[in-house]
């Protein structure tokens, strides 16, 4: 399949508009045109600043203009950070994703989002970060202190992008991933559904993605996680074949990236997430938190892979791969002993 550059809206929304058996069928070929059957690559978010943002994402319960139960925490210590990332590699993650509640990084916390970088780094676990907007110097500086992925979301359609946030203009959002490319960073970049969103505004998301110079190595693909205490708390819900339809045409339109099963997965049932990986997905967060939202517990991500057949995928960074029946091993152990209250790994917020 050609890889392109060029979609309308018009092509888009026939795709959309296809059977859904069909839909995941071409999705399905596509995938296996260009990546491993049968593997997802798995990741770890952590919150490295929990709190107090300054914008106004109407989804958002960490904002700071929301009445939510987020707790503000200031940045956290490089060594704690350290320890959640060794806890990842442990439970089979193979990138370690670190985000911060900001506008923008400041100069003053660089340093240390530096010393993070190249600990994770030295664990032999990709890196990726989110923190905001980044002008071109601080996407140099990361990208020269080896941050592999810079995430930044679009979130919707550009039409639809006003109705949720007017803190930042969608305009400065593409010239940060404009930056994190030309620092040499590879882009995490994608969206959320269920935001009150329209289908049209829904095929415009996949089109600016997929009509960028070069695709987002990353796409993740968010279910909205209601909060309460934000303005769309009491949104409608996503239909779960109107999802899956989502993961499939961002498969069709950009062939090489890693599709995420992102935010949301919490609410998914087994059936709903095997169709993702069905149409495409081929990539997860792994363990109980994202960022602030719950997320399934990683024992059932587990055990969900073993009965799809599905072999976390092994970047070539890790020098001591862990393998699936290794992991497996473990589960019987990790279900008698939970993860506790204070244990990092299972709250990102701490």
């Amino acid at each position: 399949m050609e890889i392109r550059h060029n979609w309308t809206a018009q092509e888009v929304q026939a795709l959309f508009d296809k059977p859904f058996m069909d839909l995941l069928f071409e999705a399905q070929q596509v995938h296996r045109e260009y990546h491993p059957a049968n593997q997802v690559q798995v990741s770890t978010l952590l919150s490295i600043k929990t709190g107090a943002c300054p914008e106004d994402c109407k989804y958002c319960p960490q904002s700071a203009r929301y009445r939510t139960d987020v707790e503000k925490e200031r940045l956290m210590e490089v060594e704690r950070v350290l320890e959640a990332a060794e806890k990842a590699k442990a439970s089979g993650a193979t990138r370690f994703c670190m985000g911060a509640a900001w506008k923008n990084p400041k100069q003053r916390d660089m340093p240390y989002l530096l010393d993070m970088i190249q600990g994770v780094k030295g664990l032999g676990l990709e890196t990726c970060m989110t923190l905001g907007m980044l002008d071109a110097e601080q996407a140099k500086t990361l990208s020269e202190a080896g941050l592999d992925y810079y995430n930044h979301n679009l979130d919707t359609s550009p039409e639809f992008y006003g109705n949720i946030i007017t803190t930042r203009t969608y305009q400065e959002r593409l010239d940060t991933l404009s930056n994190v490319r030309d620092a040499g960073m590879k882009v995490c970049s994608g969206g959320i559904i269920g935001l009150g969103e329209s289908a049209r505004d829904r095929a415009g998301l996949l089109v600016e993605l997929a009509n960028m110079p070069a695709h987002p190595e990353s796409v993740p693909i968010n279910m909205l996680v209601k909060v309460k205490g934000t303005p769309l708390e009491n949104v409608d819900d996503v239909d779960p074949f109107d999802f899956v339809r989502i993961i499939a045409v961002a498969r069709i339109m950009m062939p090489k990236s890693a599709v995420r099963l992102s935010a949301g997965r919490e609410d998914m049932n087994e059936q709903m997430q095997t169709l993702c990986f069905m149409a495409g997905a081929n990539s997860i967060f792994y363990g109980c938190k994202l960022l602030t939202t719950p997320n399934p517990d990683e024992d059932a991500d587990m055990q969900l892979f073993k009965k799809l057949g599905i072999n976390r995928e092994a970047v070539s960074q890790k020098p001591d791969q862990v393998t699936e029946h290794d992991l497996l091993e473990q589960v019987a152990e990790r279900v008698a002993a939970r993860p506790q209250e204070g244990d990092l790994f299972y709250d990102a917020s701490v």
